[in-house]
């Protein structure tokens, strides 16, 4: 039986096969052994916290840190301080081979260890250097997502017949890995269909797991071997087993579920029920709906288990862009999934899919970017997730950067749509702060002319300055919070009170070195304190240090500066036990940009 696929190159064959991703929505009208490591904190969201893509489509197998992993730990420093609170990773495991991008998923537990399908290393590089990234990463405060792909396989390791009808790729044994992790393997009778060469077309032996929906636009077959999940209970055991596996190898404070509407939605609840469960970790699912609609319905059918991307409001932004000023920006009023349902959105400009020339989600917001940022980074509602390669390679860090820092101090209070004042080209909005944080004033112009703007702001007899540094000289407001504020063309400008950008304390680059000698092999010391950087006294969430220059252990952690913090080292293994060291909880108040501490195993 063959079906249209969504995703114009998505081949069986492994030369294909490494440009697959979850772009998956091409063609259908209407169209997305080291130790375990600990993980960051114990809850995977932050006030006003901002995730970061960390990755995009093709990224580099080389980069000047080495690989993808190597880079990613390179910059862990530089995304903690620019208050980047989590980073979504790619698929982590082996794919069709050494260029795969990790949605043509071969081996699951496969993290880069096993020699399989001609490598040892996954695009991204080795277990070892995964973990390393993610150490740093967490050592900074920063947690970490991973990317789940559930629905498919690929690239099987022999054919078979299935249903005594088709000689089809579908036998998954695994050699290279031996059975380490797993022993479950994969035959054709675990699966519904697959597409196969020459011609990508479908062969079905068993019914989908459900039937199309949202007026065809979700729908079962995708890509490779089609996992079957709706009545083989074994297939759904041995996913949430892996599930839980690589949390616990890989230390996660959350998830990033592909594909999902594609995949059997009561599947989707039993797994994050058995595997995110009441544990605090994050997780967020890209179904890619285009209608608010259909978005309503998803999170109604998940029940608020999983955050949902905001892909009606990308495609707003899109619009904004592709108009280049002759969008009229009344449209950004209560806009999205982002308003629809707060709590469970996560907004985004673009991503790897929206950004892939050629690929079939291609829509950049490729004008007026930076407005669009400054939408999702001060807003009330939504969880914004900031894209790498904006951030590094478009050269809007620096800006990205600021609305960050804006976000922390002042994105703080209740909202304010000016529907009476926004016009065609300028579109305005507040948040009124809080008992400790001023509130800011937006404004962004799509037009080719600068603009000003009267508004009864909520900050009354105040004198406003625009922290972007977009505009320079003050707003002062009369005693009713009104005043006339001007935006530069094709710019936006953030206004807060009082002139500061900078929240009331900043960081403190904390070196933590603690001499002790009495370990074992598969033991390691930790950091562990009373703040969410040092895991809010969870042994789950401490933080490990490097046992490098042993018997030192060492590690470096940003902490709140001016804020008093307890903490005591603790030894831990993998199975999890925990020696804390004896006396009283150390205690002490970080200062300054960096401070080291030399401590000796009490």
């Amino acid at each position: 039986m063959t079906h249209l696929l969504r995703g114009a190159t998505r081949a069986s064959l492994a030369a294909a096969l490494f440009l697959a991703g979850c772009a998956k929505e091409a063609t259908l009208p209407n169209a997305g052994m080291p130790a375990a490591v600990a993980p960051a904190t114990s809850n995977a969201t932050v006030a006003n916290g901002v995730m970061m893509q960390g990755f995009y489509w093709d990224v580099p197998t080389s980069t000047p840190a080495g690989t993808w992993w190597q880079n990613l730990g390179s910059k862990a420093t530089e995304l903690g301080q620019a208050g980047i609170t989590a980073v979504w990773l790619p698929p982590a495991y082996k794919g069709s081979g050494a260029l795969d991008v990790g949605y043509g998923v071969y081996d699951r537990y496969d993290l880069g260890e096993f020699n399989q399908k001609g490598t040892v290393a996954t695009r991204y590089g080795t277990l070892a250097q995964l973990q390393g990234a993610i150490s740093s990463l967490h050592g900074q405060g920063v947690q970490v997502y991973e990317d789940m792909v559930m629905n498919h396989f690929t690239s099987a390791d022999a054919q078979e017949l299935a249903n005594g009808q088709y000689n089809v790729y579908t036998s998954f044994t695994y050699p290279g890995r031996n059975n380490t992790y797993s022993t479950y393997q994969w035959h054709w009778g675990n699966f519904t269909a697959t597409q196969q060469a020459p011609n990508n077309g479908w062969y079905q032996w068993k019914a989908y797991d459900f039937q199309p929906y949202a007026n065809g636009d979700a729908y079962d077959n995708l890509l490779g071997s089609e996992i079957q999940y709706n009545g083989n209970p074994a297939n759904v055991n041995e996913t949430i087993s892996w599930g839980n596996w690589i949390t616990t190898k890989l230390g996660l404070d959350g998830y990033r579920l592909d594909a999902t509407k594609h995949i059997y939605t009561p599947f989707v609840n039993q797994w994050l029920d058995a595997v995110k469960g009441t544990s605090g970790r994050f997780a967020v699912s890209e179904a890619w709906f285009r209608n608010l609609g259909d978005m309503n319905n998803y999170a109604s059918a998940t029940g608020g288990r999983t955050s949902l991307f905001d892909v009606p409001l990308h495609y707003l932004f899109s619009d904004m862009s592709n108009g280049n000023g002759a969008w009229d920006m009344r449209g950004l009023q209560f806009a999205g999934f982002t308003e629809a349902n707060g709590p469970l959105s996560v907004s985004f400009v673009d991503n790897h899919d929206t950004d892939q020339q050629g690929g079939a989600l291609f829509s950049p917001v490729a004008n007026l970017k930076m407005l669009a940022y400054a939408y999702i980074l001060t807003r009330e509602k939504g969880y914004p997730c900031v894209f790498y390669r904006d951030f590094y390679e478009y050269g809007l860090g620096a800006q990205i950067k600021k609305l960050i820092a804006i976000r922390k101090a002042n994105a703080y209070g209740a909202a304010n749509e000016y529907t009476s004042i926004n016009d065609a080209n300028v579109y305005a909005y507040s948040r009124a702060g809080d008992s400790t944080h001023k509130g800011l004033l937006e404004l962004l112009n799509d037009g080719s002319t600068a603009a000003t703007k009267g508004i009864t702001t909520p900050f009354a007899n105040a004198t406003l300055t625009d922290a972007t540094g977009n505009n320079t000289g003050t707003v002062t407001t009369n005693a009713s919070g009104y005043g006339v504020f001007p935006v530069g063309a094709r710019s936006y400008a953030v206004w807060v009170p009082g002139g500061t950008t900078t929240p009331p304390t900043g960081t403190t680059a904390v070196a933590f070195n603690v001499t002790y000698s009495n370990t074992v092999s598969g033991q390691d010391v930790y950091v562990l304190g009373n703040t969410a950087q040092l895991g809010a006294w969870n042994t789950a969430n401490a933080i490990k240090l490097s046992g490098a220059t042993y018997p030192v252990w060492k590690g470096t952690i940003n902490l709140t500066s001016g804020t008093a913090v307890s903490f005591k080292y603790i030894r831990k293994d993998a199975a999890g036990n925990v020696l804390y060291e004896g006396g009283s909880d150390r205690t002490f108040t970080p200062t300054g940009t960096s401070q080291t501490r030399n401590d000796t195993w009490q």
